[in-house]
């Protein structure tokens, strides 16, 4: 494998902007497929699981490999739905390059801000494909401008639509200055070079104007050239605007329809000549596990092994199916590997690659490559896996908190192990999801990140699974926290078969700010006590997190230091010293004026500017706070904060409130105390 000829890529969107269709087509010019599948007939070759093709959106991640221009393209096809964002997070963490797909008639929407930000979060340069030209409504100019004052990018068009709407024939490339249209006959495989129009020539200059000036801000060279009155020479343009995308300073722009076939071969050639290649992205940052120092990862194909786990898929025949990114080295069918996280061995049984469901079997996998690896049984998304003798930690993938919960039960007791062993694949597969029994109720908890997150898991346990169970209503996953500091301390005496155990811990807990987390520490004091004992404390109050204050929900926002501990070589042991641990913090956290958190979403609501009124009264009755309003061709956008628990149901709510023409989406915020 030639890194230089290699691209790794997503594909990112909110829900409906064309991301799936547009995955279709490439793979359709590539020759990965033969025909085109569509999302409206249930035929994506991408949304291969039962319920994507149900419902005509992207639910889980897959992974594709396809040839264009002798240039081998990995593409991930994300999920556009807020509720599937775990599947874009871990998407992004392995890619060198993104396509966000903007539909021409909404714009810059409120998923495309958030896979924005995550893919800046993660460095990920990208470039934009305006879509649906062809669509009522559509406006290359407006979602320019959107690009800008939405994103805070600097979007450079190198395309130009010509006519919109039914009227949207072709583009022209603003480099070569041509007029370019797609044969209908082929479903636009053959392309044509035609002169520009002339009603059109003028406004082609401007914009060609624009461009030079645009990449010029990043070349003094092309400066210099550009005041002499000489041509720029088509490569430099290329190169200069190559540098500026990497560096994340330049979002060029492409545009078209892809469901009418126009634009996407230009898209493909600016993945190849725009994104980078595994040898050209900036190093990653990884912990060395013998010194526990900071360095930096640089792709080298001749040092030892290295991958990151960002996906598990189970199948049924083969196991879970491990999806690893490559970052140095190469791995081979039937040798053993490093779990650096786990501190595991593990085996590599089979290697492949994925054509999105259809597998082809590898030898070897090398560095800067996308493949899937069969045999690794203690192997989690973002676990790091390496060789023994070089051990590397890459940096942890982190995953939003699933917000809300349902009771699920089996219909008959037989079903019951079943289920558990169902529900423990779909977490292994899947981050943001996670079940437990509840201690008081006795029932089975499931939990996710929104209600069609869970009616796609439930519904995945009774069709793929063959599951029958009973589901309740949904329920806020609340957390605890506290308002004060305390501290105590706490003594741990028992004689157990004839062995006397003992132990003492001194406890401060405190406050912390919104939205922190948990976070455990330990006192310069406590210093010389064996590492088997500190690390049962830690043990002991970690998993007392869980197990919550008051009410046995999950503790966030909160802060434990360990101020002291008391301990006789004679009769200590790592059981009194992790249950003094966890009996400490039940005491402490509950002078530290413990209160309930609920989670409050983020909602943005779209709706006709007639029916304002009546979204923002429907919207502050269920206590919901209004942060703004944009005013857009399509409509009102209405950016507001309310809590989960009062947005149950909501949907009823504003479609009758707004003769049926409202929509909303809410994504996960912050906790905040609950209101008596």
């Amino acid at each position: 494998m030639n890194e230089k000829l290699t691209r790794n890529i997503g594909i990112m969107a909110h829900i409906d902007a064309g991301k799936t269709t547009t995955t279709e087509r490439i793979l359709f010019y590539t020759g990965a497929s033969h025909r085109i599948g569509e999302v409206d007939n249930g035929e994506a070759t991408m949304d291969f699981m039962a319920q994507e093709q149900d419902r005509g959106i992207t639910i889980a991640s897959a992974a594709t490999t396809c040839f264009w221009k002798e240039h081998q393209i990995n593409i991930i096809d994300t999920p556009g739905h807020v509720d599937f964002t775990a599947e874009v997070e871990r998407s992004l963490r392995v890619l060198d390059g993104a396509v966000m797909v903007i539909c021409a008639v909404g714009g810059v929407e409120p998923q495309t801000e958030t896979v924005y930000r995550q893919a800046d979060t993660y460095r990920v340069p990208r470039i934009a494909f305006i879509n649906k030209m062809d669509r009522l409504g559509a406006n290359f100019e407006s979602s320019l401008n959107e690009l800008s004052v939405k994103l805070g990018a600097n979007p450079i068009p190198l395309f130009l639509p010509v006519g919109s709407e039914s009227e949207f024939k072709g583009i022209i490339n603003l480099m070569s200055m041509k007029f370019i249209t797609y044969d209908t006959s082929d479903q636009g495989k053959t392309i044509v070079e035609n002169e520009i129009p002339q009603a059109m020539s003028s406004e082609a200059e401007q914009w060609r104007e624009r461009l030079i000036d645009s990449v010029a801000s990043f070349s003094d060279e092309i400066t210099e050239l550009y005041f002499e009155g000489k041509d720029i020479p088509l490569a430099l343009i290329m190169s200069t605007l190559k540098e500026a995308t990497i560096a994340r300073k330049a979002l060029p722009v492409f545009v078209g329809s892809s469901l009418k076939d126009i634009g996407v071969q230009s898209l493909l050639d600016g993945v190849i000549e725009l994104l980078p290649s595994p040898s050209e992205v900036p190093p990653l940052l990884g912990i060395n596990q013998k010194t526990g120092k900071n360095v930096e990862v640089v792709y080298d194909k001749g040092k030892p092994p290295l991958a990151l786990i960002f996906k598990i898929q189970v199948d049924r025949e083969a196991g879970p199916l491990s999806f690893v990114r490559m970052y140095n080295g190469t791995l081979r069918k039937g040798t053993s590997i490093m779990n650096i996280t786990k501190k595991k061995r593990e085996r590599v049984n089979r290697i492949l690659r994925m054509h999105a469901n259809r597998p082809e079997e590898l030898t070897e996998l090398e560095a800067g490559d996308i493949g899937v690896i069969v045999g690794f049984k203690e192997g989690r998304t973002g676990d790091t896996i390496g060789s023994e003798g070089a051990q590397v930690l890459l940096e942890e993938m982190h995953f939003p908190t699933p917000v809300i919960s349902v009771a699920i039960e089996p219909n008959t007791l037989s079903d019951g192990d079943k289920l558990r062993s169902a529900l423990s694949i779909l977490a292994q597969e899947d981050p943001t999801f996670t079940h437990r029994d509840d201690a008081e109720t006795g029932q089975l908890i499931i939990s996710g990140m929104g209600e069609l997150h869970l009616d796609v898991l439930v519904t995945r346990l009774t069709k793929e699974m063959k599951i029958q169970a009973r589901v309740g209503k949904p329920q806020v996953t609340y957390r605890e926290s506290i308002l004060t500091e305390a501290s105590d301390t706490e003594h741990f005496s028992k004689v157990i078969a004839g062995k006397e155990n003992t132990a003492g811990i001194g406890l401060t807990v405190r406050p912390l700010s919104r939205g922190s987390g948990t976070k455990y520490s330990c006192s310069a004091k406590v210093r010389g006590i064996p590492e088997i004992y500190t690390d049962a404390v830690k043990r002991g109050i970690t998993n007392a997190f869980n197990g919550g204050i008051q009410m046995g929900y999950e503790v966030c926002d909160l802060e434990a230091e360990v101020t002291s501990i008391e301990y006789n070589e004679l009769t200590a042991s790592e059981f009194a010293f992790e249950a003094c641990a966890a009996m400490c913090f039940d005491k402490v956290a509950q002078q530290a004026s413990p209160v309930l958190m609920e989670p409050i979403m983020n909602v943005t609501i779209a709706v006709p500017s007639l029916f304002v009124g009546e979204a923002i009264s429907s919207l502050t009755s269920r206590s919901g706070l209004v942060n703004s309003i944009e005013s857009r061709a399509s409509g009102e956008y209405i950016h507001a904060q309310a809590p989960l628990a009062q947005l149950f149901g909501y949907t009823t709510i504003l479609r009758s409130a707004t003769q049926g023409r409202g929509t909303f989406s809410m994504e996960f915020d912050h906790y905040a105390q609950k209101q008596q």
